[in-house]
């Protein structure tokens, strides 16, 4: 059923070397079925994994025992089949080493979109190196609304129903819609009213101050530091607070932070410079915060503007089967009723549904900038937006001294992202000998320069 994979030695010492982890589980070949439905179970709940089932543990650290034959691991095979089918979420191969004993099974468990449970029927969820179980009511909730199976967005709110029904935001919404309707009535038929009650979708999309609704939970904060780190002390101004319905929260937001960059200029040696981003990919990855952020976690989004880069922190894990590695090609929404209706309104902020993204990453691409960086820390999304040029260091050093007569190490840093004195210097020395620049003559010490070698 499963590939068979010869590995030499010193691969399988390097496997046996890791420790266990939040991604990696080592079993014995001697695990109940039951015990390894847990493990795969975990991993698939949480954010996938590899677990090695013919390894074992002893004071002195784990060695490989593996199966004598791939057979022999035919009931552990249908144990992690009765979690998810092999394809879907895991897949399996055995690991073969001349030097050592048997077959080591190799799973590899992915992040699943739905809730895998064990054979005796119990959630479990990877946590550092334990499997847990998800046993309380509220662990269970916030389990499924990470995978996407339960939003948030479509729970009710005791709120006056006038909030959603009499507003600015929803008349000025309906006078576009076809067929026209009256507050009331087209809430009701797109079930943003449940049994007279209106659901957080609502109350975001419509309500003129949904901040008064769920506080802190869906405003914007702008900060604007003076260096490259992020710091009370850095702060130039108090941090700007972006409110109101979700539709006029992006656009005002993204229009915010871009004044933000073009007002802020940064003092080195040639002067004051400006740094300049591409609008569009401010204005889709801050739209695309607002859309699929957790709105269940109490805290706001952050938009962090550095010397040398821009931060979007929103609330809440990547949603589903989601990943920082897929998460350009694959499509789940934790927010639907938003994204629909966003993009119902005239000038919808997610004009291309499910392409913000990509369009994000293209705009970069288009004036050479490094594509964003995306990373998912504990409980938020983190998107940073680098001023870095895509071509090496020793290129745009090359690429400056053709329109500039000299260049200097703070200069080149600042140009290139290189983060020390000494690494800028050994791109210098490099460039050096291959014969492509040389030290400006009358420079020294903290004015110490180069420039063009003229061929």
């Amino acid at each position: 059923m499963f590939e068979t994979v010869s590995i030499s030695a010193e691969k399988a010492t390097q496997l046996l070397e890791q420790q266990e982890g939040h991604f990696l589980d080592f079993k014995d070949k001697r695990i109940a079925p039951a015990k390894i439905t847990r493990a795969a179970s975990a991993f698939c709940n949480a954010d996938g994994g590899d677990l090695y089932i013919g390894v074992t543990e002893s004071p002195s650290g784990f060695s490989w025992d593996g199966f004598s034959d791939p057979e022999d691991a035919n009931q552990l095979i249908a144990a992690l089949e009765d979690v998810s089918p092999f394809g879907t979420d895991i897949d399996g191969e055995f690991l073969f080493c001349n030097e050592l004993t048997g077959y080591v099974l190799h799973v590899n468990a992915r992040k699943s979109r739905s809730i895998r449970k064990s054979s005796d029927g119990k959630v479990y969820k990877r946590l550092s190196a334990q499997n847990n179980p998800v046993v309380s009511d509220d662990a269970l909730i916030a389990l499924r609304r990470q995978k996407g199976i339960e939003s948030f967005e479509s729970e009710t709110m005791a709120i006056d129903l006038e909030v959603v029904t009499n507003s600015e935001a929803i008349i000025e919404y309906l006078l576009s819609a076809v067929p026209v309707s009256e507050p009331e009535t087209y809430l009701r038929k797109q079930h943003l009213l449940i049994a007279g009650k209106p659901v957080v979708a609502a109350a975001l999309l419509f309500a003129d101050e949904p901040q008064a609704c769920l506080p802190k939970r869906c405003g914007i904060k702008i900060y604007r530091y003076s260096s490259e780190e992020q710091a009370r002390d850095r702060l130039v101004e108090d941090p700007i607070t972006i409110e109101g319905s979700l539709y006029r929260q992006i656009y005002a937001a993204v229009d915010r932070a871009v004044k933000v960059v073009e007002a802020a200029a940064y003092l080195d040696d040639e002067g004051l410079r400006k740094v300049r981003y591409p609008h569009e990919t401010l204005h889709e990855i801050i739209t695309n915060a607002v859309l699929h952020r957790d709105y269940s976690v109490t805290d706001d989004i952050h938009i962090r503007i550095f010397e040398n880069r821009i931060e979007i922190q929103s609330p809440g894990r990547l949603p589903g089967h989601i990943t920082v590695n897929n998460i350009l090609d694959e499509r789940l929404s934790r927010n639907p009723y938003l994204v629909r209706h966003l993009n119902r309104f005239p000038n919808p902020p997610n004009k291309d549904v499910g392409e913000g993204l990509n369009t994000a990453f293209d705009s970069m691409k288009k004036l050479n900038l490094r594509s964003p960086e995306i990373k998912e820390l504990d409980n938020s999304v983190l998107v940073a937006i680098r001023h870095e040029s895509l071509a090496s260091p020793a290129q745009q050093v090359v690429d400056f001294l053709k329109v500039n007569e000299s260049i200097k190490n703070e200069q080149a840093r600042k140009l290139t992202g290189v983060d020390t004195e000494s690494k800028m210097k050994k791109i210098f020395e490099n460039l050096i000998r291959a014969g492509e620049i040389e030290h400006k003559p009358g420079t020294a010490g903290r004015g110490y320069a180069y420039q063009l070698v003229v061929k």
